[in-house]
């Protein structure tokens, strides 16, 4: 079990994909390290198993957030809505995706394109573009997304996926080359194989209880949040992170 340190205490932070798997690990744990929480999904039930979930451990109630990322409008009302209320923006964690169809590049349905790139890329350019405001005026703005071995492994039939991960490294890498001389960093986790649903669609025979779950990811997470980080534009990998 991670030892928690109060790392991010008080620290308000934004984390979408928040419902399930990596984006509820990472909730739980802010939690516990003191974090103000944002917590964004389509899913109203299973964002509010989670605000039980948290506030019986003893954490600060989060703010619950149901919303399509697809809505980009939503999106710029997210960061007025944040500014008015805290006035700034110390985290945020770009974590929601989908998998899209395994299949030959040809065989894409331009609706399933379209798709993929709005959650695994647009949406998180959109994000950036409402919150960065917020993330400068914090002593520390910490911007994480989540990436995809497949940006990189060029594998067939994983083309969908591979070209909106590989569009949001280049994005955010490049946002990272712009804010260097502000207080804000950004980076990127390429979490590798973990036990989630995600995983479970590309790989229908994995065995899921030979991976790691997704609260194995945790102190990487707080590491790249916490005023403390100075690393930056970079895609972490996170197998090697805790090897």
């Amino acid at each position: 079990m991670a030892v928690q340190t109060g790392a991010l205490d008080g620290r308000v932070a934004v984390v979408t994909g928040a419902s399930r798997g990596i984006g509820a690990a990472v909730a739980r744990r802010f939690a516990a390290e003191g974090a103000q929480l944002i917590l964004i999904a389509r899913t109203v039930g299973a964002l509010e198993e989670l605000d039980d979930e948290i506030r019986a451990a003893g954490g600060r109630q989060p703010v619950l957030v149901p919303h399509d990322l697809r809505d980009f409008d939503g999106l710029d009302r997210l960061g007025a809505s944040l500014n008015e209320r805290y006035g700034k923006l110390d985290i945020l964690v770009g974590n929601a995706g989908i998998l899209g169809p395994l299949t030959p590049v040809s065989h894409i349905p331009p609706k399933a394109w379209q798709e993929a790139f709005d959650v695994n890329v647009t949406a998180n350019y959109r994000l950036i573009r409402s919150l960065d405001p917020l993330l400068r005026v914090s002593d520390a703005g910490r911007a994480v997304f989540v990436t995809a071995g497949a940006a990189e492994e060029h594998t067939a039939y994983w083309g969908l996926l591979a070209a909106t991960k590989a569009a949001l490294n280049a994005l955010v890498t490049s946002y990272a080359a712009e804010i260097t001389r502000t207080p804000v960093r950004a980076n990127l986790i390429d979490p590798g194989p973990v036990r989630t649903g995600f995983r479970a669609a590309g790989f229908p025979g994995e065995d899921p209880a030979s991976l790691p779950p997704p609260e194995a990811l945790g102190d990487l997470f707080v590491e790249l949040a916490s005023p403390a980080c100075r690393r930056s534009g970079e895609v972490v990998k996170a197998q090697q992170a805790v090897a």
